[in-house]
């Protein structure tokens, strides 16, 4: 997810792909941010830059730091609860959100048709396996939408395409503020989690068609709920 920041808001750019990566889970409360020269490198910034953008992530109650030997900045951000409490302030978004809902049938469907037409390695299948077990496995709701985010990171970053991850990223940051609205509905959880092992399933199986069109299905089912959820 994290990328070069481009622009003349560097500092703003690292908060936000920070903050972003942070709230899906990608890194999850307790886990170590990685070391900050190599963020730097990664994002394209300074490390002063850098170290403000973190400045800011503690401000905001994302991470603490440990100086010294042994030290680092871990994760502390605590992942909110679904709520519906949350639907109001939505509504300036509206659009931009509805939007969301289209771009995202169109971007995860091939996204898991181009999984599942690679060869995939070892490594990428048990990575994928690994990310769908956590999903399941997860009964506490807020690590629960955190983990569904990082197994349809996993699906994009399968593809070994940088802009798929990008738009999937957002697909999935716009998506967690709007499920994190709602209230949280076992059926649906139930329903989701068929759907995410059918397109495990296929995707190691090298079926792109059967991929994409369980993707599709679960687009759609998610996309229905929050239109009426949300209005």
């Amino acid at each position: 997810m994290l990328r070069a920041v481009r622009g003349h808001h560097a500092f703003e750019g690292c908060v936000e792909q920070l903050a972003t990566a942070i709230r899906l889970g990608v890194y999850p409360r307790g886990s170590a941010l990685p070391p900050e020269r190599e963020l730097a490198e990664r994002m394209g910034v300074s490390r002063a830059t850098l170290r403000e953008a973190i400045a800011a992530l503690r401000a905001a109650d994302f991470v603490s730091t440990t100086r010294g030997r042994g030290g680092g900045t871990v994760v502390s951000y605590r992942a909110k609860r679904p709520s519906a409490r949350g639907a109001r302030a939505l509504q300036p978004r509206r659009a931009e959100l509805l939007d969301t809902l289209v771009f995202r049938r169109l971007v995860e469907p091939g996204a898991c048709h181009v999984a599942a037409s690679r060869g995939l390695s070892a490594e990428q299948r048990d990575f994928l396996a690994a990310a769908h077990d956590e999903v399941a496995a997860a009964t506490d709701p807020a690590r629960h939408r955190q983990a569904d985010s990082r197994f349809h990171l996993a699906l994009a970053a399968v593809t070994e395409s940088p802009l798929t991850v990008r738009a999937v990223a957002s697909v999935q940051a716009d998506l967690h503020d709007m499920l994190n609205a709602i209230p949280v509905l076992e059926v649906n959880i139930a329903h989701s989690a068929v759907q995410h092992r059918a397109i495990l399933d296929a995707i190691l199986g090298g079926d792109p068609t059967r991929a994409r069109r369980v993707m599709e299905s679960h687009c759609d089912d998610t996309a229905a709920l929050l239109r009426g959820l949300l209005a």
